[in-house]
């Protein structure tokens, strides 16, 4: 298949870079074939959805290309730099310092404020934000009059503004979402995507999401739809109807 590219930057290498990605689970006849040769470039500062039936590789492209596993054939590159070939120390450099992660579980510390939870990462890798930023992430979120409390005592939506600002607070080239509206009702969903977008349009910063819902996939720059593990169309400027018509006509 032919590389497809999301609008590169001039003279920079794209985000993230997935050249003939496969992935297989298990070995000979009980073996799973969940990727077959994806190839694309996501460009930085944009906002990506990627959709599929059940089944169809979307969720093992994410942790290929977020390097939370491995690729059976081809290469994942980030911001230029190849993460195939990244262990150990490597890779937990990697996703402490580069690359933000969003869960649908919100995945927060419940023993910790939402502040602490926010700070968490930049803990781990023994470095402090830059000045400033902490208070800028909580303040562009909504959260700032929250921050002191923990998980149990805020609302769905808010905890997933927590876990957004922690994905952001190293500074990411990237940040990764998976499912992120999937714990949300309908109104916190909304507001959540309206603050992934505001992230890609504000400051510029990269997104690259797993989604099932065609409304959500339609606040993206574009939309990736797999089937049966490859790439079978990129939508630019999607619509709610667009991308249900695609999803609909590959299940």
């Amino acid at each position: 298949m032919n590389r497809t590219r999301s609008g590169e930057n001039d003279g920079f290498a794209p985000a993230v870079r997935l050249d003939g990605v496969g992935k297989v689970y298990g070995a000979g006849p009980s073996a799973v074939t969940a990727l077959r040769g994806v190839s694309h470039d996501f460009a930085r500062g944009s906002f990506t959805a990627v959709m599929g039936p059940s089944g169809s590789g979307k969720t093992t492209l994410l942790q290929c290309a977020a390097g939370l596993t491995g690729p059976t054939s081809g290469s994942v590159s980030v911001g230029g730099t190849d993460i195939t070939t990244l262990t150990g120390a490597g890779l937990s450099r990697l996703h402490g310092q580069r690359i933000g992660f969003v869960f649908q579980a919100f995945n927060l510390l419940p023993a910790l404020t939402a502040k602490e939870n926010i700070e968490l990462p930049l803990r781990l890798a023994r470095t402090k934000a830059r000045p400033g930023w902490v208070e800028e992430l909580v303040n562009r979120t909504g959260i700032a009059d929250h921050v002191h409390r923990r998980p149990h005592e805020l609302s769905g939506g808010q905890q997933q503004r927590v876990a957004v600002c922690r994905a952001l607070v190293a500074n990411p080239e990237v940040v990764f979402a998976d499912e992120p509206t999937g714990n949300l009702d309908t109104r916190s969903g909304r507001e959540l995507l309206d603050l992934l977008r505001l992230l890609v349009d504000a400051l510029g910063q990269t997104v690259i999401m797993v989604t099932h819902d065609p409304a959500a996939a339609s606040r993206a720059d574009r939309v990736l739809v797999l089937s049966d593990g490859r790439l079978v169309d990129v939508m630019e400027s999607p619509t709610t109807e667009m991308v249900a018509a695609a999803v609909a006509h590959r299940s």
